[in-house]
């Protein structure tokens, strides 16, 4: 068995917090690395402290399509939740999600020092895509082997 690359790990590490999601329309993890490949912080979508999960007590926004009715869901997203809890944000290099970020998140990115998002699944926001790579950052959809068991 070979040594698995840097980003199967953090791709892996994404899907694993991803599974403590509670948002029923989508389960989403992010983990935040520095330039040295060290982890930094972890995310996942689910609601504000305090507030029910929407998996017991639905949202309105619970039954929307995915992409649509952001407005109405009140999950914080996986990439939020990951940089409530880094330490600085000015030391990130790769945001690892399981799924592209909406535009919200990549707003948020943007005003990191984040050069790389890497993610599986791509999310119904192309702007995303076009703000980041605008910026001169690298946008990678991660077909790699990914054990989540």
């Amino acid at each position: 068995m070979g040594r698995i690359t840097a980003d199967q790990q953090w791709m892996e590490t994404a899907f694993t917090m991803a599974k403590r999601g509670t948002c029923p329309r989508r389960q989403v993890g992010a983990v935040l690395v520095d330039t040295n490949g060290r982890f930094m912080s972890s995310g996942r979508n689910g609601p504000p402290r305090g507030s029910p999960h929407c998996i017991d007590t639905p949202c309105p926004g619970a039954g929307q399509k995915s992409g649509e009715g952001l407005h109405l869901c009140e999950a914080v997203h996986a990439e939020v939740n990951s940089l409530l809890q880094c330490h600085d944000v000015d030391d990130i290099e790769t945001a690892y999600c399981t799924d592209s970020p909406c535009v919200d998140c990549t707003k948020m990115l943007l005003n990191t020092s984040c050069k790389r998002i890497v993610f599986r699944r791509e999310y119904p926001h192309s702007k995303s895509r076009e703000w980041w790579t605008r910026a001169g950052r690298e946008w990678v959809k991660y077909d790699g082997a990914i054990d989540t068991e």
